[in-house]
């Protein structure tokens, strides 16, 4: 935990966490996937790869993240297909270990599941995983707020990023 009393040591980890935070993602960090309905990609950074950076700039024990609220928003079934549609909302606060906090919310969404079950279980977690990223991005660039300056998401996934070999 920062020693509030000592303002000077306080300021300088300030500073360096700061200027960590606002280093903006490299290219490993980022992919792109189909927008909805054929419409241009979406450049977007994989839950895992930000948690594995909020460790290496908070430390594994500097933060921790937890379900404010999860909310089923609809399960329409189809008769005549006999499949599910689910939307699921969740919000989550990321918190710092000096009490520093962020809540965003996150949204999982599926269409067409043969199971109900598997439809809910997939909309929470993919709700829980986007508010976790979304709240996380609320501390800097680093951890996935650079992801919306257009700009920057246009040159970034020009870079070609070597694929990372089994074994090393």
């Amino acid at each position: 935990m920062i020693d509030l009393t000592d303002n000077s040591d306080t300021a300088v980890k300030i500073a360096t966490l700061q200027a960590k935070l606002n280093k903006k993602l490299g290219p490993e960090f980022i992919s792109q996937r189909p927008g909805p309905g054929g419409g241009p990609k979406l450049t977007y950074a994989e839950g895992w790869k930000i948690i594995n950076l909020a460790n290496d700039v908070f430390g594994f024990n500097g933060w921790s993240s937890s379900v404010v609220s999860l909310s089923t928003d609809f399960v329409d079934y189809n008769e005549e297909s006999r499949r599910y549609n689910v939307g699921v909302s969740a919000i989550v606060r990321v918190t710092l270990r000096d009490g520093v906090f962020h809540e965003d919310v996150g949204y999982g969404l599926l269409e067409n599941s043969k199971s109900k079950g598997a439809a809910l279980d997939k909309c929470k977690k993919e709700a829980v995983t986007d508010g976790l990223k979304r709240s996380l991005r609320n501390f800097g660039n680093l951890l996935g707020n650079c992801l919306y300056d257009k700009s920057y998401t246009q040159e970034i996934v020009k870079i070609k990023v070597p694929p990372v070999r089994s074994g090393q």
